[in-house]
């Protein structure tokens, strides 16, 4: 057999722990500060614009290179101080040292770039005029403990001692939390006791992870007071709990006032208590009084406050009348569709996965509306000859998709002549795309918000109004 010379393949990336110091030009779409070295750019974590600095650089690329910041000569008048002692190695918030004005402002850009680059670079191409994206206030909330459902990190070490948080910066690995300034109060000091209680544990490395839940929680029928409400823990359990444990989470859980369901990976058990003899039932309240019931591992919005004022907007923006007829996909629990229904004639839901359309549905009969019908689709394919689809002449569509857009279902909307389209969207970069498309089919862009569900975080929210003339 010939052996043939093989030159050795090159590594992606060098490490090169080589310091500089540089001005930082801009932030990029992660929050990143962005300097040029070597003429090309360097990301650089917490750094801000028009702030000179010394930085390390940990990587180095074809195109780009990486550093860690080692000292700010000159601080940007944005920075502020950041209140979490995990902030510069807790991968959960990117922006705590920015202003809230200055965070929102970043948030905007960032959505301004993503639809020049996905329109306005066509535009040019076509003479056409330039779209100037219309700017309304922005949803927001307090800054600070917003958060109503998270999920906490649970690792291991070799001698079974448990690291109870959130992942690292750019990491798998957990950094241990002693408290957290995003998660609503109740939450926010819990990581000391589950670190307590975890290590009391006789069968070790048994847990996975926890999900904190805060909601109303409502036993049988009855709604317990304010002052009593439980916070939901959500344990998934990796292991077959011995009856120890058991009795040391039900101990915890009185003295705490918890709610704890095992999960087993199967199904989700209560450890029911003298406080709550059988198994609950969770929601949230609307400001129309719709009560929005949901299980532990169903998607609910994590801003309660913005999903509020979200829906409020909604309602507003699509100037629902008592004879419109609307289309709500991608519609979830019903969060809102039940609260359209009480405006319109009648709302037509489609949400993908069953089980949400089945708990939408009992949403409708337990607020006593009447009005919303739901039905199962797979939304990102060819659905227009559903019968749903074509049973009434639709006034106004709400599009609320996962960060992978709804393509296919604004390709669809515009051949179904519906004038009004309200579009939520968690994912800018996808709904710069959709718009691109609707904009083509003769739609006109009136009204874009942000949505500030996530302070402290590069996540962007937008809620975008088009309206095509016929």
């Amino acid at each position: 057999m010939v052996n043939y010379f093989k030159a050795p393949s090159k590594t992606k990336h060098q490490i090169s722990n080589k310091k500089v110091t540089v001005t930082v030009q801009k932030l990029d779409m992660n929050g990143d500060g962005v300097a040029r070295f070597n003429n090309k750019p360097l990301f650089i974590a917490g750094a801000l614009p028009s702030e000179t600095i010394d930085a390390n650089i940990i990587e180095q690329r074809n195109k780009y290179a990486r550093a860690t910041l080692i000292n700010i000569h000159n601080k940007s008048h944005h920075r502020v101080t950041p209140p979490c002692d995990h902030f510069k190695v807790c991968g959960g918030c990117d922006l705590q040292m920015l202003d809230g004005a200055s965070q929102l402002e970043f948030k905007k850009k960032k959505v301004t770039e993503l639809f020049s680059r996905n329109i306005n670079s066509k535009l040019l191409k076509n003479t056409e005029k330039l779209l100037v994206l219309p700017w309304y206030p922005p949803i927001q909330s307090n800054a600070f403990h917003y958060r109503r459902k998270a999920r906490i990190g649970v690792q291991f070490n070799k001698k079974s001692q448990a690291t109870i948080g959130f992942r690292q910066k750019s990491t798998n690995q957990l950094t241990a939390i002693k408290s957290c300034d995003v998660l609503v109060e109740p939450f926010s000091n819990i990581f000391p006791v589950l670190n307590d209680l975890l290590a009391k544990l006789t069968i070790k490395a048994a847990i996975g992870h926890i999900e904190l839940i805060d909601a109303e929680v409502i036993n049988k029928t009855t709604k317990l007071p304010a002052a009593k409400q439980p916070i939901i823990l959500v344990v998934r359990q990796l292991k077959v709990m011995s009856s120890q444990d058991k009795a040391l989470w039900l101990s915890y859980s009185e003295k705490y006032n918890w709610y704890v369901l095992i999960d087993d990976g199967k199904q989700k058990q209560p450890l029911v208590t003298a406080t709550l003899p059988k198994p609950a039932t969770f929601c949230y309240t609307l400001e129309d009084n719709n009560k929005i019931y949901f299980g532990a591992s169903d998607f609910i919005q994590v801003n309660h406050h913005v999903n509020k004022n979200m829906v409020k907007q909604a309602i507003d923006w699509l100037n629902i009348s008592p004879s419109d007829h609307i289309l709500d996909l991608f519609c979830g629990l019903g969060n809102f569709s039940l609260a359209f229904a009480k405006h319109c004639a009648s709302v037509v839901g489609v949400e993908g996965i069953q089980d949400m359309v089945d708990k939408a549905t009992k949403n409708a009969a337990l607020n006593s509306i009447n009005n919303c019908q739901f039905f199962q689709a797979d939304l990102n394919s060819m659905w227009q000859s559903n019968s749903w689809a074509n049973a009434k002449v639709f006034d106004k569509v709400l599009l609320d998709p996962a960060r992978a857009g709804a393509e296919k279902a604004v390709e669809q909307i515009s051949t179904l002549n519906i004038p009004t389209i309200l579009y939520v969207s968690c994912d800018p970069a996808t709904l710069a795309r959709d718009s691109a498309i609707l904009l083509a089919k003769g739609y006109v862009l009136e009204k874009i918000s942000l949505m500030d569900m996530f302070p402290q975080t590069k996540h962007v929210e937008v809620m975008v109004l088009f309206h095509r003339h016929h």
